[in-house]
């Protein structure tokens, strides 16, 4: 295919198919990220950061993605759709299968939890951390960006008893109009000042007949992305790579409360990136049946969610001879933001070398120049063969890594329980 440079230089059943590849490398994000705290802090450190970045991040894109898609109501349908969009929620790595029972009161099961699949051969202590101590106020978090006065309690939940107790976790969700609101966590209200909050994105073409163009009317089950509009598409993709980013700065945020000095801050900060970018640039370019040559690589680094979307980021990639020449400016939102890309420069390319050989194990960084408005890495073949990173070894420690999508067939509506069919 010829090179991409945004996401909407692809078709429909291009985006359809990665869509739920970039909500799966966002739930990876923490796969990469949570190994190197666990060695540098211990367990209960590693629980407490991650609390700390998803309560910061999850309010902040929720709202993203609500104002997106038109979910503009305070149930909990509301919220199950925000949920299914969320790189928190990857569809069928975590299979929330969701119930109905009026507007303000429902239910969710996972009937298969890959985070849980993750951690559980670690031990008790590691999935109580999981799914007791990180999940009771993550879940809360995320909710409040549709209502304040809903609440997501445990039915069961792991670790399991029996061991193969199916389905792995269910939960209520209940909003109460007597119930006090819980506040917007603080790291959120930072966050909501920051660009990456207020980025303005690709508008959806609301008149398009393509495909939905808002997730108005019913949830539906199984939401299947090729349903929707091209120009749908293209936001929700570009809104996901955005997840990744306020994350990723939610992760920062928190570990500089924790790290001993600025130094252990961009060591750990760049290993979580060298991890999530090789894998998610050898699932992307495997999506997409990209050849390893200059087209493919130069694909891959424009839709890379680590590097976008380009309007916050402005990192853009061009095919030049045989090989590929990478710009990130050194002014951007991003930039401004203080995240991710604050790590790059002369002597730190490791993210930027991990997605190359994510690519082909034959590309090799072969020059790097600062022009005074950019830093431009240049990608050759070579005769070479790159093994590939520890970061990213890593990472692969999650099922996550080699998970396969399958079809599911079309979405249904969901009502509620006693609704006429």
């Amino acid at each position: 295919m010829p090179t991409a440079r945004t996401y909407s230089d692809l078709t429909a059943p291009q985006l359809a198919t990665i869509v739920p590849e970039l909500l799966l490398s966002g739930q990876l994000i923490d796969r990469s990220g949570m190994a190197h705290l666990i060695s540098a802090f211990g367990r209960e450190t590693m629980a407490q950061i991650a609390i700390e970045e998803w309560m910061a991040a999850s309010p902040v894109y929720t709202h993203r993605m609500r104002d997106a898609l038109g979910v503009d109501g305070d149930g909990v349908a509301d919220m199950f759709k925000c949920l299914q969009l969320d790189i928190g929620a990857p569809p069928q790595f975590m299979d929330f299968r969701y119930e109905i029972d009026d507007e303000y009161h429902g239910s969710f099961v996972l009937n298969h939890c890959g985070a849980l699949m993750d951690v559980e051969p670690l031990g008790d202590d590691y999935v109580t951390a999981m799914c007791h101590d990180i999940e009771d106020p993550t879940f809360d978090a995320t909710a409040i960006a549709t209502n304040r006065r809903a609440r997501i309690r445990p039915i069961h939940r792991p670790p399991r008893r029996p061991t193969d107790q199916h389905p792995h976790c269910a939960w209520t969700v209940t909003i109460e109009p007597e119930r006090d609101e819980l506040p917007l966590p603080p790291d959120a209200e930072e966050m909501f000042t920051r660009r990456a909050a207020s980025v303005e994105l690709s508008a959806i073409d609301t008149t398009a007949t393509d495909g939905r163009v808002d997730y108005r009317g019913d949830l539906c089950d199984d939401l299947q992305f090729r349903e929707w509009s091209h120009t749908a598409l293209v936001r929700i993709a570009e809104e996901v790579a955005l997840q990744h980013q306020l994350l990723a700065l939610g992760f920062l945020v928190s570990l500089r409360r924790y790290a001993d000095s600025p130094e252990q801050v961009d060591e750990i900060y760049r290993k979580q990136l060298t991890g999530i970018a090789g894998l998610a640039a050898d699932r992307l370019r495997s999506a997409l049946a990209l050849a390893p040559d200059a087209q493919g690589l130069a694909t891959v680094i424009s839709l890379i969610p680590v590097l976008g979307p380009v309007q916050y980021t402005g990192v853009t990639a061009r095919v030049v001879g045989d090989g590929v020449v990478l710009a990130i400016p050194h002014s951007s939102d991003a930039r401004s933001d203080g995240g991710w890309l604050t790590l790059f420069d002369a002597e730190h390319l490791e993210p930027l070398q991990a997605i190359a050989t994510g690519v082909d194990a034959h590309w090799n960084v072969e020059a790097v120049t600062d022009t005074g408005h950019a830093l431009e890495v240049t990608f050759a073949l070579t005769d070479d063969e790159r093994s590939e990173s520890g970061e990213v070894a890593i990472a692969r420690f999650s099922s996550g890594a080699a998970w396969e999508f399958v079809d599911r067939g079309r979405s249904l509506p969901i009502t509620p329980i006693g609704s006429p069919v």
